[in-house]
């Protein structure tokens, strides 16, 4: 057997690759990143809920499979976690994000990341740590509390699927699902120094029950957290196509991973610092800037440009979460017809940011909401401009360093970068103006501040060009390798004392009984 912490940062395509020549068992491996959750997880609080007997009984079934010669998917054998939020497994809880009178809520059917992940021969091993009702761009709740930063303990880990990127980071799974309805999987992944995808609107069906068409207001994505390139595009091949449930889904006509290793030669790539009104620290500016321009010795053409929105980055963030919260004011009247009625039975379970803006959208009109689609329509035109002359456009992923975690359960960005005034829920953000329009989007690591943080650049392409996006993703992960920081990662999870954080609960067990 490998030694764990080397098995720990292999990639899901090495993983399944030993398991399929035979050097590794389903079960050998499922027991390894088992423990390596049990190890390190109390000190990093990213996994809340644990299928572990379960995952135990699929790889057992898995190994059966392999002996007996039965066809195996592409990731059969690799372990994964899957988001405790958008991510639903029948018969599994599902606590929206650590609402504490929802602990024991159970979810009725699935939706397409662990359905599909399980179908191509994954393992899912638990759920990972995520904000109520994803609503924020950092993870914590009162449930759980917060999940800290791989790289720095006492930091966030950002969100919403923060959880799922510090355990990607930490080496507890080669992958583990995210959703995106802001920048929920490219938010973390640049706290944490790994790769997130945000795909184009319906290339992977979004299973929302009973609304179908809840998916678009902005538009939200499940999708995939990963330490590689290759990774993410072999679980987007697993995961894209045509599905019943979203009226909005087509099939792929591409082949993702062989696009992660296509030459970039000739591309035009745009880079902006600041989306033309963005505050952004400099030194992530300097970070990120070099980082596209090292795009230049894979042959691509890059220049800094200018966005031009025409409203102010505060306009934005408040037009975000106006189009966001009637989710949120449907699914909590969705529970009270199920017999959870949080907002007048626990109120104190929801942050006092989400219950101010569930109370101002009760009351907003249908013209009001038509004028901020109006408002929407803007940023797309304003980004499909950029693609009149460029291929792909990066800019940095957010605005500051992970930020420190607080002790009460509600952990926030920060209210000011370099002296500006931001909301503190997601207007660090530089990722949410592309939930407005659709386009494919991924956050990769460029490079370590001098502090030793990760920070991240937001790689997006023309809509249904997401060949493209993982083309440019690829060549970066060439240029400037990133697997190296996670070294650093190691040393901290090796480091921290084994303690519970604030409002740690145990593990939860997937199952109510």
């Amino acid at each position: 057997m490998q030694n764990t912490d080397e098995l720990a940062y292999w990639n899901a395509l090495d993983i399944a690759g030993a398991i399929r020549a035979r050097k590794l068992s389903t079960l050998e491996v499922v027991d390894h990143f088992i423990t390596r959750i049990e190890r390190h997880n109390p000190a990093l609080n990213a996994v809340i809920a644990e299928g572990f007997e379960e995952a135990r009984a699929s790889a057992k079934a898995a190994d059966r499979r392999s002996a007996s010669g039965d066809a195996t998917g592409p990731l059969h054998g690799v372990p994964v976690l899957m988001k405790d939020c958008l991510d639903f497994k029948t018969g599994w809880r599902n606590t929206f994000g650590g609402v504490r009178a929802l602990k024991d809520y159970v979810a009725s059917y699935y939706t397409t990341f662990p359905e599909r992940m399980e179908r191509a021969g994954a393992i899912i091993l638990g759920k990972t740590n995520s904000p109520v009702f994803g609503f924020r761009g950092t993870c914590d709740n009162y449930l759980f509390g917060p999940t800290c930063n791989p790289f720095d303990l006492t930091r966030n880990s950002g969100g919403s699927s923060g959880g799922s990127a510090a355990a990607v980071a930490a080496g507890f799974v080669p992958i583990a699902g995210g959703g995106d309805g802001g920048g929920s999987i490219r938010i973390p992944a640049a706290w944490c120094n790994v790769f997130g995808y945000k795909q184009s609107f319906g290339l992977v069906p979004l299973r929302l029950e009973p609304n179908l068409f809840g998916g678009t207001h902005p538009f939200l994505f499940e999708g995939p957290i990963t330490r590689s390139v290759a990774d993410a595009a072999l679980t987007l091949n697993v995961l894209a196509g045509k599905g019943a449930c979203d009226p909005f889904s087509y099939d792929a006509s591409c082949d993702f991973v062989a696009a992660s290793s296509r030459s970039i030669a000739g591309l035009k790539v745009g880079f902006s610092a600041d989306f033309g009104i963005f505050p952004v620290d400099p030194e992530i500016q300097a970070i990120a800037r070099n980082a596209a321009f090292s795009l230049v010795d894979a042959g691509a053409d890059v220049e800094e440009i200018r966005v031009c929105f025409d409203r102010s980055q505060q306009e934005l963030s408040d037009l975000w979460c106006r189009l966001i919260i009637p989710n949120s004011v449907l699914g909590l009247e969705l529970l009270k017809e199920q017999g959870y009625d949080v907002s007048a039975d626990h109120p104190e379970d929801l942050p006092p940011e989400l219950r101010c803006w569930l109370d101002r959208m009760r009351s907003r009109t249908a013209v009001e909401y038509m004028r901020d689609q109006i408002i929407r329509s803007g940023v797309h035109a304003s980004i499909e401009r950029v693609f009149e002359k460029y291929d792909v456009l990066i800019t940095p992923t957010l605005a500051c360093l992970p930020v420190s975690n607080a002790q009460d359960g509600n952990t926030v960005g920060p209210s000011e970068v370099a002296g500006e005034a931001v909301d503190p829920l997601i207007g660090w953000c530089l990722t949410y103006p592309i939930n407005f329009t659709g386009h494919p989007a991924a956050s990769a690591p460029a490079g370590l501040s001098a502090s030793g943080l990760p920070v991240g650049v937001q790689i997006i392409g023309r809509r249904f060009d997401d060949a493209s996006v993982f083309a440019t993703s690829g060549a970066l992960e060439r240029i400037r390798p990133w697997n190296t920081a996670f070294d650093r990662v190691q040393r901290v999870l090796e480091e921290a004392p084994a303690v519970s954080g604030y409002g740690r609960t145990p593990l939860l067990n997937v199952r109510t009984s």
